[in-house]
């Protein structure tokens, strides 16, 4: 099965690719049949040094059948040789669990904020009960001095 795909080139942490027709069964940077074009994603989007393709030698290969890779489709649908394929589903995973975790709790919150009116009632009751326990443990606090001074007399 013949492939539209890159094969990397370059030195190190500074990559280029080459756009390829290869067999599906070769190596990545191996052996392939004929070089379309190059990819530099170093630099800017909008630079025309970014892409090069070989808009007439693609189309041969994809009317004899070669199947473009998902980032190479990506490539010439930009340059509008294919149409642009679908977006790929976007996993969390590459997000922080952090912010993951934000995320979630505020998805939560939206939805508690949408039932909050119901329960409203209840949380009233709960705060005027509240300051009946509150007189219990500010003497609970005067005693606890009392007993370090008995303490301190002893010794």
């Amino acid at each position: 099965m013949l492939k539209l795909r890159l094969s990397m080139g370059g030195t190190k942490k500074r990559p280029v690719y080459k756009i390829v027709v290869a067999d599906s069964r070769f190596p990545r940077d191996g052996r392939f049949i004929e070089k379309l074009g190059f990819f530099n994603p170093l630099l800017p989007k909008e630079k025309k040094e970014r892409v090069s393709l070989q808009s007439d030698r693609i189309k041969y290969w994809l009317d004899q059948g070669a199947k473009p890779t998902i980032r190479v489709a990506r490539i010439l649908g930009e340059n509008k040789l294919i149409d642009m394929p679908a977006p790929g589903n976007n996993p969390t995973k590459a997000i922080p669990k952090k912010e993951r975790k934000k995320e979630s709790k505020e998805k939560e919150g939206d939805t508690a904020k949408a039932e909050a009116p119901k329960e409203t009632p209840k949380t009233e009751e709960k705060k005027a009960e509240a300051p009946k326990e509150t007189p219990k443990t500010e003497e609970k606090k005067a005693e606890a001095p009392k007993e370090t001074e008995k303490k301190e007399k002893k010794k």
